[in-house]
């Protein structure tokens, strides 16, 4: 397996292009099928999690073809003609499950694995399956398969979500398109990922109205047709050379970003003397003087995203003083902190909440990506590290990062790719 092997350098600078974003692509892959006519998608990232869903999307009989240095995606799925997901694949990334809303919806049927990905958290998709029960379906689970069902047409329904989930509120909103009625997704999530599916879904022809609210309101229609979508840049990947910058003390402009996705990380990254500042060409972010600590807490949409508290967690680190995470949203996502130990990090972990001394310097060390944000977390502290520091399991980062070590390479970082 590849390895990443980064040895300590100077303070990153220059430009660098925000890829498309990955929990924006996924979901709009999924809603492709809900038409028999052809997508086309844009900004696509060739990250290994698109390459499984593209597996998936074969597997059910689509075609598709994607132009990856071109970045666009077409997928026509006609008439397909297998119901159950590849096994293999589905099993690799959470995001599989996405593709049961359409399905069920447009098919009535699928057959499908629970999902796996990164291990963060039980994340269970028990709230999937409520809404789609609601709508009319039928349900059935042996031998880690979920079989859905339903004898006639989806029929719209109340869906009350107990907590704001991000895959649920998407699948939900998918499956209710094609359904008889409306349907209406009470305390939905509102992240920046489910207005893109919304609004490519109303290019495919369907009513769906509040998004970006806590209520989500879907009229169905009886069919959607193709239609061609720019999928959003990636805000998670922003933030993550944000971080970089501000680690390295650096001078950072990102290209083709939405600032206003980012409002949570500019507040924390103001709130540790980090400058951001808007241009004509992109955001410019930069530091001068020492890092200072913060106290963050991870909350659904518009709170802060817990996809970047790994990243805080390394940029706590090396801050002068004592910060304070917690952690809201997955009871397990603080596997980062003992690989940040290994590089000298002070951090103590008690349930949910870590408390994190900065130290003057970290050293480098031989580390493991736990998983995806976390591996992301271990680039940017070698960068801010004295020695070299080897980071094994780079899989990880390689779902949801597009040729992360070319781009801090274009920055001035020290990064090369090894086989271990």
């Amino acid at each position: 397996m590849d390895k990443f092997v980064i040895k300590p350098g100077d303070a990153l600078h220059g430009s660098v292009v925000v890829s498309g974003a990955k929990n924006a692509v996924l979901p709009i892959l999924a809603a492709c099928l809900l038409t028999e006519e052809s997508c086309e998608i844009q900004n696509v990232p060739a990250l290994t999690d698109v390459e499984e869903m593209i597996t998936l999307l074969e597997g059910f009989g689509a075609a598709v073809s994607f132009d990856r240095t071109g970045e666009v995606m077409n997928i026509q799925a006609g008439q397909l003609n297998s119901m159950q997901a590849d096994v293999e694949a589905a099993g690799k990334m959470r995001a599989s499950f996405l593709t049961a809303g359409p399905l069920l919806a447009r098919y009535r049927q699928v057959r499908i694995p629970l999902p796996g990905g990164c291990q963060i958290g039980t994340r269970p998709v028990d709230l999937h399956i409520k809404g789609f029960l609601l709508l009319g379906a039928s349900q059935k689970q042996e031998y880690g398969m979920v079989e859905l069902w339903s004898k006639s047409e989806l029929r719209g329904k109340n869906v009350y979500l107990d907590f704001p989930s991000v895959g649920a509120t998407e699948n939900i909103m998918m499956a209710a398109t094609l359904a008889r009625g409306t349907t209406v997704i009470e305390n939905a999530a509102a992240e920046p990922e489910i207005c893109d599916l919304a609004d490519f879904l109303r290019k495919m022809g369907a009513d769906v109205q509040g998004d970006g609210t806590d209520t989500i309101v879907i009229h169905g229609k009886k069919k959607l047709h193709g239609a061609v979508h720019r999928v959003i840049p990636d805000r998670i990947e922003a933030g993550t050379f944000m971080v970089a910058a501000a680690i390295t003390g650096g001078d950072v402009l990102l290209e083709q970003v939405q600032t206003e996705h980012l409002k949570p990380v500019i507040a924390k990254l103001a709130e540790c003397n980090v400058k951001t500042e808007q241009t004509e060409q992109g955001l410019r972010i930069y530091r001068k003087g020492r890092l200072r600590p913060m106290h963050l807490k991870t909350m659904p949409f518009p709170g802060f995203p817990t996809d970047m508290q790994a990243l805080f967690m390394s940029l706590a680190a090396v801050a002068k003083g004592t910060s304070v995470i917690t952690e809201t949203v997955f009871e397990n996502r603080f596997l980062h902190a003992g690989e940040l130990r290994r590089m000298g990090a002070d951090i103590k972990i008690d349930s949910r909440c870590a408390v994190i001394e900065g130290v003057d310097t970290l050293t480098g060390a031989s580390v493991r990506a736990t998983d995806l944000r976390a591996g992301a977390a271990l680039i940017l502290s070698a960068l801010a590290a004295k020695g070299d520091t080897e980071i094994s399991d780079i899989y990880h980062i390689e779902r949801g990062y597009y040729h992360i070590e070319e781009k801090l390479r274009n920055l001035g970082a020290d990064i090369r790719r090894e086989n271990s």
